[in-house]
């Protein structure tokens, strides 16, 4: 008997923005409903969300609440409550919609502070929202995870700048049951689609690495969404004759590669801190240091102790040390290819930081991006 396939979800925005809806219909209408329809944008669906409460909080204001179901994945905000408070805003509000973080939503201190919502979720609320919205009337919305404060100390979310809260994130209203090994296949899958056209691809680890590829202007066309398959799919690579993989991803998660683990997800296999130790040793760190870094909580921690050795010093060991990191990932990769499929493969490495930016490419990865990159201003001498 097989087993069923894993069952999708949808992403947080799209709860958040069910709930918004909700409070906006009620402020016209007053009406009980327990769901919504909404457009996922991305891709083009209409599916309908249930709706737990919806109440008027006066004359002005409403307040409606969601649950969300991310599909069969491990997530950590599965049934957490979404909240939307929506408000009438004065008509001199310069934008009909206005959206808030309120508790639960974090900030980006990379960003000024700014509330965590990103590209994809204000892209979607504004749209469904402005489906609804009367001509003329101005709406302040009030996104709240009561939940999310506390949810957020058991992410990395620090590490990309996020504090206080988690981020509404993604780049699609689907929830990929990413984290189930049946999922696997669909990742081949694509990966085969691409490759049948493409023969050099950008592995783009997770959502940040979709949104890295994006700003940078890589085709489409070129990405391939790995989470934490990148063994399997670097072999899948080299089964399809692909030429060249350009690794794309935040380097807490690719430094993994450099130490020969190729399923990174961090409930199998979490090595960082003795990984960079050891390359850090490699490239002549002293006992002391070495010894400090070795301590650190996270790798952020230690990206921004070698930095802060630079400062004082002039030293260089962010350089020396990713140096020798991202030329071991492609060492490691192009040997974990060949090992299992008798094939050679290019691979490259870019690694960015907290603040989303690449700070350590290797000379492979440098070339690649060469071919990839379309957007100008995006300095590759580093």
């Amino acid at each position: 008997m097989s087993n069923p396939p894993p069952r999708s979800g949808y992403t947080l925005p799209v709860f958040a923005c069910a709930a918004a809806i909700a409070a906006l219909q009620h402020l016209y209408d007053a009406k009980p409903r327990s769901q919504v329809t909404l457009n996922l944008v991305k891709p083009q669906q209409w599916v309908e969300i249930p709706i737990e409460q919806v109440s008027r909080l006066g004359p002005s204001q409403a307040l409606a609440i969601t649950r969300s179901d991310p599909g069969d994945n491990l997530d950590l905000t599965r049934h957490t409550p979404i909240w939307a408070l929506v408000e009438w805003a004065a008509p001199d509000q310069a934008e009909p919609i206005l959206l808030k973080g309120g508790e639960g939503i974090g900030f980006n201190q990379n960003q000024g502070n700014q509330p965590a919502i990103y590209r994809y979720a204000q892209q979607l609320l504004k749209q469904n929202l402005s489906h609804h919205l009367k001509s003329g009337d101005r709406i302040q919305v009030t996104l709240i995870l009561p939940e999310g404060r506390a949810l957020a100390a058991r992410t990395s979310n620090a590490a990309f700048g996020i504090v206080e809260g988690l981020s509404l994130l993604g780049t699609s209203g689907i929830s990929q049951p990413l984290s189930a090994p049946q999922q696997l296949e669909q990742f081949r899958s694509e990966l085969r689609q691409k490759a049948a056209d493409q023969k050099n691809l950008v592995f783009c680890v997770g959502e940040n690495g979709l949104d890295i590829a994006h700003i940078l202007g890589i085709p489409p066309e070129d990405q391939v969404k790995t989470a934490n398959w990148l063994g399997p799919l670097l072999v899948e690579a080299g089964l399809h004759s692909v030429s060249s993989v350009l690794l794309l991803g935040y380097h807490g998660k690719l430094l993994k590669l450099a130490g020969g683990i190729f399923q990174t997800h961090h409930h199998l296999a979490d090595a960082r801190l003795e990984i960079m130790t050891a390359y850090a040793a490699k490239v002549g760190l002293p006992t002391p240091q070495l010894q400090s870094l070795l301590s650190k909580a996270t790798a952020e921690a230690a990206l921004q102790f070698l930095m802060n050795l630079d400062q004082q010093n002039h030293s260089g060991w962010v350089d020396k040390v990713y140096g020798a990191i991202t030329e071991g990932i492609d060492a490691r990769s192009q040997t974990y290819i060949q090992t299992h499929c008798d094939r050679t493969v290019q691979v490259g490495s870019a690694l960015f930081n907290r603040n989303r930016q690449l700070f350590a490419i290797s000379a492979s990865g440098k070339t690649l991006l060469k071919h990839f990159v379309t957007t100008p201003q995006i300095d590759l001498n580093l």
